[in-house]
């Protein structure tokens, strides 16, 4: 069993080469700052009682899961587009559908896109997390759980402390006022012009 010092000692000699090798990952000092801090946190609180010998590859391991959420959920934003081009073709009346389990989601990553496509694509996502702002409290936390951490219904309504029913109108509600509030700011859906 690692002893306080030892994790202390393990810590501080593991700093630095985590934020050069998060900060390599991500390219923004902020999130690698946040990536390191989070994976020595799990590390303490989960696994401060496994031998010390362990503890290196135990870090690397959740420091190597935060970098891979962080590509995730920056995947999730970039999907946010094609989100609301459903709605052209979805039915709008029906607050309790929930996208997520109706949508097939195209992987497309800016590597494959032309420039003014990257361009449209941070200009649109720019706009949403304009309007996410605008959006009613309960929501807004819907929404960004279902959408941006990728809890699922039930996950979402424990956190929420309500009704799976109540989290599937909520992210209905803010999905159709996003989209909304884009077409007033000249954002189409990319649907395929079928409804």
């Amino acid at each position: 069993m690692a002893t306080t010092e030892q994790l202390s000692s393990f810590l501080a000699e593991v700093e630095r080469r985590a934020f050069r090798q998060a900060m390599y990952a991500v390219q923004n000092e902020e999130s690698a700052l946040d990536l390191v801090q989070d994976a020595m946190l799990k590390l303490a609180e989960r696994y401060g009682d496994r031998p010390s010998e362990e503890l290196p590859l135990l870090f690397q391991r959740i420091l190597q899961n935060a970098i891979r959420d962080y590509y995730r959920r920056s995947k999730v934003r970039s999907t946010w587009t094609t989100l609301f081009s459903a709605l052209s073709s979805g039915n709008e009346d029906d607050e309790d559908a929930d996208i997520l389990e109706t949508l097939d989601i195209e992987p497309q990553t800016e590597d494959h896109q032309s420039p003014d496509q990257q361009l449209d694509r941070a200009q649109t996502l720019a706009l949403i997390e304009e309007a996410l702002q605008q959006l009613p409290a309960r929501q807004r936390e819907a929404f960004l759980m279902r959408y941006l951490e990728e809890m699922d219904v039930a996950e979402t309504a424990a956190a929420m402390g309500c009704s799976e029913g109540s989290v599937k109108t909520h992210c209905s509600r803010a999905v159709h006022s996003l989209a909304a509030w884009l077409k007033e700011k000249g954002v189409a859906p990319q649907g395929n012009g079928h409804e």
